[in-house]
């Protein structure tokens, strides 16, 4: 966090703290105050005490070590498909999945006083998203690490006409004006974010639609996938996400990345795992969870 500017410096310090005296209660989360994930953090549960770590391993290392009980991390966006890098986190971090929360991700021009913004600091995917807006007002895009960091950085410089793009909170925690709210091209625009724990939790039985996920590796043989699905579709499990990824510089090996309704113990999904099992080289559950938000 020494990366980011003073004034989101003086925030960690403050939440760390607090997160400290209350570890149960702390969730940790990859950005500085005021980013899209610390919101998520306070939609997902408003009691906690938000727990801000500079990279995703932070996060994930916090709740290793005992300093969070949970940690929120951005699996994927509407607009822009998966968030890098986390399919291999996953699985390596030895966590769990316990829950997931959608976040609907808006965008505010902030600056420290009135003047005319004459150019605005963000992270490159948020500039993209309010091309438009920045473009029929003559606001110079800036890109910079951080939606929040930006927030942070015109709060510390102070400099007329220099402005953010960040979510509200940004400008609460910071000082700063709100120039204009919504200011996305599209309304569309959700993060969906997946919780993690150390030990892993079954969902209550009859509480709604669960979902489960989990990773395998298909043998590299004539129509692996194909059998290795099949055992889903026979038994009416509905599989709502299937992303593939390679690990490694071989480009032999697949691995597999994959959401589907239901959990293990329901008759249908032991069935479909069974068949998944013989087809495959290795499948790792992540964990079983309620759904946050109906896939059908």
């Amino acid at each position: 966090m020494e990366n980011y500017p003073a004034p989101a410096r003086a925030i960690v310090a403050q939440l760390a703290q607090k997160a400290a005296a209350d570890p149960a209660r702390a969730v940790a989360y990859q950005g500085a105050p005021g980013a899209n994930s610390h919101l998520a953090a306070l939609g997902y549960a408003p009691d906690c005490v938000p727990l801000p770590c500079f990279a995703f391993e932070d996060a994930i290392d916090a709740v290793r070590n005992g300093l969070a009980a949970r940690a929120i991390i951005p699996i994927e966006n509407s607009l822009h498909g998966r968030v890098a890098d986390m399919h291999f986190l996953l699985p390596e971090s030895g966590l769990s999945i316990v829950d997931e929360y959608f976040l609907r991700i808006r965008h505010c021009l902030m600056a420290p006083d009135d003047s005319p913004v004459k150019s605005a600091i963000s992270h490159p995917q948020a500039l993209g998203q309010c091309r438009h807006y920045l473009r029929e007002r003559g606001i110079q895009p800036v890109a910079y690490a951080d939606t929040a960091g930006a927030a942070a950085l015109v709060a510390e410089t102070r400099t007329p006409g220099e402005g953010a793009i960040a979510p509200y909170l940004a400008a609460e925690l910071y000082g700063l004006r709100l120039i204009a709210e919504n200011i996305e091209d599209s309304d569309d625009n959700m993060t969906r974010f997946l919780v993690l724990a150390q030990e892993g939790r079954m969902p209550v039985a009859h509480v709604g639609p669960v979902m489960t996920t989990f990773l395998f590796e298909v043998k590299n043989v004539p129509a692996a996938l194909y059998k290795a699905m099949g055992g889903f579709a026979t038994n009416g499990v509905n599989m709502t996400k299937l992303e593939s990824y390679q690990r490694g510089a071989s480009f032999a090996a697949t691995e597999f990345f994959c959401d589907i309704e239901g959990m293990p113990g329901d008759p249908a999904v032991d069935r479909a795992l069974a068949e998944l099992e013989f087809h495959t080289k290795w499948v790792r559950q992540l964990g079983s969870y309620r759904q946050a938000r109906p896939r059908t």
